[in-house]
């Protein structure tokens, strides 16, 4: 089965396999021997089918190469599932493998943000965590994320641990969960907001959902990566592990973090993110030499001025 094309799918055309994962809004279920999955709503009766049609085409209308971006970073709808003349959920892609690992027992879980942020337990040991550059990249490619996702006219919303995977496998990278609660700029939202404790913006409403609601919680992806700190906010100190950044880097984003907890409308925004993170630093440029003024030989200007009539007549007229 292939969903590239965009086009509603009938439920009752898919082959359903086991249930492997639920939420608050939906049940997700494999799909197959493929890599699909289709995520059911629990109640589509509270499901805006327009806006859910309204993402799928977003990624229709992409070129190739922004395409295979979006893919690359998000479990994105890829078409509608339709059921009884009403949606019942949308189909979308499987998170990339290295964004997966193995319990002790052999279950197979999904590589989330707290295996991040969070201090290693013994409960998940088999999870390899990174090197301290390889910290700093993952939280430059979460503020590159969402820096995308708003130049392409998008709104997340919903940003917290359990809704961006990571791994370092072949090298650094995320991917975002739960893309049915984004929605574009001035249109609705598929379903009523959802929100994560211990990530809101707290100038907000949690049912809020904005550019500048994202820009808060963007700080506190990106502070607490750094931290490895799953309760640190924007009003508080921002301890950073060691090694993680230069001193570049660290005065930066220590910065940028601590902005983050003033008025709505002065937080910084992921492109600011993108650029305190970068390893490439930041190149200081010498602003030119004025050009020297012209010498002018002011005697010329100076003496009496011999004021005659000019004869504008051609010779002999």
């Amino acid at each position: 089965m292939s969903a590239d094309d965009g086009a509603d799918i009938a439920r009752s055309s898919l082959r359903l396999g086991n249930r492997v994962g639920s939420g608050g809004q939906g049940d997700v279920h494999s799909v197959g021997d493929g890599d699909l999955l289709y995520k059911e709503y629990k109640d589509p009766s509270k499901v805006n089918g327009h806006a859910l049609a309204d993402l799928v085409a977003f990624r229709q209308g992409l070129v190739p190469t922004d395409r295979i971006r979006l893919d690359a970073i998000a479990a994105w709808p890829l078409c509608r599932v339709a059921e009884g003349g009403r949606t019942s959920g949308f189909l979308m892609r499987r998170a990339p493998s290295p964004m997966t690992w193995r319990t002790a027992t052999g279950a197979k879980k999904l590589l989330e943000l707290q295996y991040l942020i969070r201090p290693p337990k013994v409960a998940w040991q088999e999870v390899a965590q990174p090197a301290p550059e390889q910290r700093r990249a993952l939280a430059q490619a979460c503020a590159d994320a969402i820096g995308w996702f708003h130049d392409a006219g998008l709104v997340i919303g919903d940003i917290s641990q359990a809704n961006i995977l990571w791994s370092i496998t072949p090298e650094p990278a995320i991917h975002f969960l739960d893309c049915d609660g984004f929605r574009q700029i001035g249109r609705n939202a598929v379903q009523a907001q959802a929100a994560t404790p211990d990530w809101n913006d707290p100038l907000a409403p949690s049912t809020e959902a904005s550019v500048d609601t994202d820009a808060y919680k963007t700080a506190l992806t990106v502070g607490r990566i750094l931290a490895q700190d799953p309760y640190v906010r924007p009003d508080r100190e921002l301890r950073l592990m060691a090694d993680c950044l230069n001193e570049r880097q660290t005065a930066a984003a220590t910065r940028l973090f601590a902005q983050a907890a003033g008025e709505r409308g002065t937080r910084p925004r992921p492109n600011e993110w993108q650029t305190a993170l970068s390893d490439r630093g930041v190149v200081t440029l010498t602003a030119a030499a004025p050009r020297p003024r012209p010498s002018i030989d002011h005697t010329v200007l100076d003496g009496v001025r011999n004021r005659k009539p000019i004869n504008l007549r051609a010779p002999g007229q």
